[in-house]
């Protein structure tokens, strides 16, 4: 049953999920951006500067609806810099193939993490996590860019399956210490006496689903989990 934003530590821990949300939305933006640098063409470039685009106008909102409930959002973001920046520097790509595996790997993790707390959220807050999850909307591009590369030389889906797999571990290690650190957002997990949440069989559940779900993602890449 989902918590209540009257609660003081539960609305403590929505405003550090909508901060870290909006953290990544921010991050992501600029990763992206600079990673249609790399693009090798005018069409790359583009359609990576769309999706930038996109997770722009998802942290706008995220940030609004700080503002709306009287926090300051940049305050707000600040504790999670450290948790994306020691992300980012483990996972820098070195090539535009490895940026879109990144961004699209990246994007699925977190919105299916989210998504399993989302399910313990009021309505409002989750109706806004779930729509600001809803991707950047260039999936097929990324699908058919990465399998074309890997058609067009076999030896690219090898590299490109690693890079997948220490994306996913680094991304689950991520998730798991923020939870670890931050009691507030752990509440919104777990609930309280009144409206409790997850037990640790379904926190273990939980991180087996999103598991098997990058599994089936990686397969959508034509790349081994």
């Amino acid at each position: 049953m989902p918590q209540t934003i009257d609660d003081p530590v539960y609305r403590t821990g929505v405003i550090e999920l909508l901060g870290i949300l909006a953290y990544g939305e921010i991050s992501a933006c600029e990763r992206l951006a600079e990673d249609a640098k790399m693009a090798p063409d005018l069409k790359v470039k583009v359609e990576i500067a769309t999706m930038a685009s996109a997770e722009f106008d998802h942290f706008v909102r995220l940030r609004d609806r700080l503002v709306e409930m009287g926090e300051d959002p940049y305050e707000t973001m600040t504790p999670f810099r450290t948790t994306f920046e020691r992300f980012h520097t483990l996972t820098s790509p070195s090539d535009w193939l490895e940026g879109l595996v990144k961004a699209y790997v990246g994007d699925g993790l977190a919105a299916d993490f989210y998504r399993e707390i989302a399910a313990y959220l009021d309505a409002d807050t989750r109706a806004l996590v779930l729509d600001t999850l809803s991707g950047t909307g260039h999936s097929e591009f990324v699908i058919d860019a990465v399998r074309g590369a890997i058609e067009a030389d076999p030896r690219v889906g090898g590299r490109l399956a690693l890079w997948g797999r220490r994306l996913m571990g680094e991304a689950l290690s991520q998730a798991q210490m923020v939870v670890a650190e931050r009691d507030a957002l752990s509440v919104v997990l777990v609930g309280g006496v009144d409206h409790p949440g997850m037990d640790l069989a379904g926190i273990g559940r939980m991180f087996t689903r999103i598991t098997e779900a990058h599994a089936e993602r990686m397969a959508k890449l034509g790349l081994a989990a």
